[in-house]
């Protein structure tokens, strides 16, 4: 993959040989993103989990302090009362089988998180094709499964990330902005991978986090050091 004059000057700045402390690879992580946008900064933590067993699978969510500094659009399967619950809560979309054809034939996707009642889940459940492989299936481990909608879009309008590994056994995750404070994303850094850690499936052997990089979207990949964060 060739890369821009940009990215080629800012990997300059970083010694592949090293493994940095978390507060300074955020800085330079920070120093480095020089888009015209304000970019993300995403956390790709590599680890020693085998997700071909069932037993070290990880799943979950957490609230980051400081949010994503992203504006997340909900939508929630739910009908009667919890529908309008759904809405005082501050819901973007809300509805029920109505939903399906617009999605499934229209390819309607214009929201970012999808939340369900229970009792809609058999009706959810048709949209697997269509949610599961966007990771936007509703699900009871990252709290998107609930009678608590009103719970559920608080947490999620307030910065709750889902962390999960993929098929590579690396999990990635948003922690901010570019334009957040070296506070900011230090608290979310560090409240992330407190939550991994917490994760850490008891069938797995040997070194958990095998490595972690910290990058803006349009930025190089700079390596933390793993034994800090234990």
């Amino acid at each position: 993959m060739k890369h821009g004059k940009k990215y080629v000057e800012a990997a300059k700045a970083v010694d592949r040989m090293k493994l940095y402390d978390p507060d300074e690879a955020i800085g330079l992580v920070k120093k480095l993103s020089s888009a015209k946008f304000d970019e993300t900064i995403e956390t790709h933590i590599r680890t020693g989990c085998d997700g071909r067993h069932a037993d070290q699978q990880i799943r979950g969510a957490v609230v980051l302090p400081h949010g994503t500094g992203k504006t997340v659009r909900v939508l929630v399967f739910a009908k009667g009362a919890k529908a309008d619950e759904a809405t005082a809560a501050g819901a973007d979309f809300v509805g029920a089988e109505e939903l399906i054809p617009k999605i499934q034939n229209d390819g309607w996707l214009d929201f970012d998180v999808v939340v369900a009642t229970p009792d809609m889940m058999g009706v959810v459940g048709r949209l697997g094709r269509v949610l599961g492989p966007k990771g936007l299936m509703p699900n009871p481990k990252s709290g998107t499964v609930t009678m608590d909608v009103t719970k559920a879009i608080a947490d999620i309008k307030a910065g709750k990330v889902e962390y999960r590994l993929d098929k590579t056994n690396i999990i990635h995750v948003p922690i901010g902005k570019a334009s957040f404070t070296q506070e900011q994303l230090e608290d979310n850094f560090n409240t992330l991978i407190g939550a991994i850690n917490k994760a850490r499936p008891a069938a797995v052997k040997g070194q958990y986090l095998r490595s972690v990089t910290l990058a803006s979207t349009m930025g190089p990949g700079v390596k933390v050091n793993t034994l800090k964060l234990v």
